[in-house]
């Protein structure tokens, strides 16, 4: 029997059961009220212990779901590793042990996939397309070299202006890109010339990250919403363009300080923080398939205080310095094919040589962005930033930029 058939049949036969379950428990289909049969939840419990799935030895458990987990390498077929972590606690515990972090395996898998840093040895490719008549961005994970195609959904930003400055609000969910949106993940901050930006993280970047209690409460949307409630006030990143009036100084010229990466990571043998759950969260309660939501849980709201010991062993990134091309006229840079429009905000990133980086671990590409039509951008990323991480710096170069051009 193929993977493809148990994954139907499991479906089909925990679908039966969850259905008979409901129709006694709350005597669904009665049409006389006075009639109703009201059964306890040990009538669920027992019919789906009769399951052959439920009751499967984990030995047996573990190999089929590791099969399964090897066979599914790519989207969309990789939905049926979700669905069986979907299932059950268990099925999801097992599931959580078996998939790697996109570091290891370079796949992303579950939502925490996109806080963990991406692979080591390859650019992760995915695009970003821009819609114009709401002001939001849409991050895909690329399933072919086409880049209109319809890729996996990642990522959504909504931008919002304010008096003093701009903020790129990121949620997990397309349709509710709000900060009061349980699905809300951090945002990008600009500055009022949009020349200095800060990357905000909803949860801690680390276990050891020091923190202080701020005010305890907050509005949102006009609403007073729970102190306990992420706030996004994990500064992780700082995003600076040089002034540059006129365009006097050539292209644009970036620096990115990673608060959250130590310098070390691009190191041989180097370790990026990873995160492995989503702190005070039920984003990990899967109930359904595309990169899950769940309704917002509640935390006590921090804001992050200065990292111990890394204050001066930051990650630093700087834009690779592009050449000018005397036949064509203009500054160009080797994206291997995967931009194909010329445009003021294609840049590369690579390691700064405040960081020791020299040779090779200088000349990696860690994030590169482009254009290949009106409103859709290219944007591959490796380790030690993450999908999160490489968003919001992408997201900067779409702010406008008074100073810079």
């Amino acid at each position: 029997m193929s993977f493809k058939s148990i994954i139907q049949d499991m479906k089909g036969e925990l679908g039966s059961i969850s259905r008979k379950g409901f129709d006694v428990k709350f005597g669904y289909g009665m049409r006389s009220r006075s009639h109703r049969v009201v059964q306890d939840s040990s009538v669920t419990v027992d019919a789906f212990k009769q399951s052959c799935w439920a009751n499967m030895p984990p030995e047996l458990l573990r190999d089929v779901l590791m099969r399964i987990e090897a066979s599914e390498s790519t989207w969309p077929p990789r939905k049926n590793v979700v669905a069986c972590s979907g299932v059950c606690r268990n099925w999801r515990e097992i599931m959580k042990e078996i998939v790697k972090t996109p570091e290891i395996s370079g796949k992303l898998t579950f939502p925490i996939s996109l806080k963990q840093p991406g692979p080591r040895d390859s650019l992760l490719q995915c695009y970003i397309k821009r819609n114009r008549s709401n002001q939001t961005y849409y991050l895909y994970l690329g399933l072919n070299q086409a880049s209109n195609d319809d890729g996996k959904f990642l990522l959504a930003a909504r931008k919002c202006r304010r008096p003093t400055c701009t903020d790129y609000i990121i949620s997990l969910n397309g349709d509710d890109v709000s900060k009061g949106s349980s699905t809300y993940i951090g945002k990008l901050r600009s500055n009022f010339l949009g020349t200095k930006f800060t990357v905000y993280d909803a949860q801690p970047p680390n276990a050891g990250v020091k923190v202080t209690k701020s005010r305890s409460t907050r509005l949102i949307n006009m609403k007073q919403v729970s102190p306990r409630v992420p706030a996004g006030n994990y500064a992780v990143a700082h995003i600076s363009y040089e002034l540059n009036v006129l365009g006097s100084r050539g292209p644009r010229r970036m620096q990115c300080v990673m608060d959250a990466i130590p310098a070390s990571s691009i190191e041989p043998g180097g370790v990026a923080p990873t995160q492995t759950e989503f702190l005070h969260s039920n984003l990990d309660t899967f109930p359904s398939l595309p990169f899950f939501r769940s309704k917002s849980t509640r935390t006590e709201s921090f804001q992050l205080g200065p990292l111990s010991g890394q204050k001066d062993g930051m990650l630093v990134l700087r834009n690779k310095a592009p050449r000018w091309h005397e036949q064509l006229q203009c500054w160009c840079l080797n994206f291997n094919g995967r931009v194909t429009v010329a445009s003021v905000k294609n840049f590369q990133l690579v390691a700064s040589p405040e960081n020791g980086a020299t040779g090779q671990e200088h000349e990696n590409v860690i994030l590169q962005f482009g254009k290949v039509g009106k409103d859709v951008f290219t944007m591959d990323y490796q380790y030690p930033i993450s999908a999160f991480q490489a968003f919001a710096v992408c997201l900067s170069s779409f702010d406008t930029k008074i100073a810079c051009e």
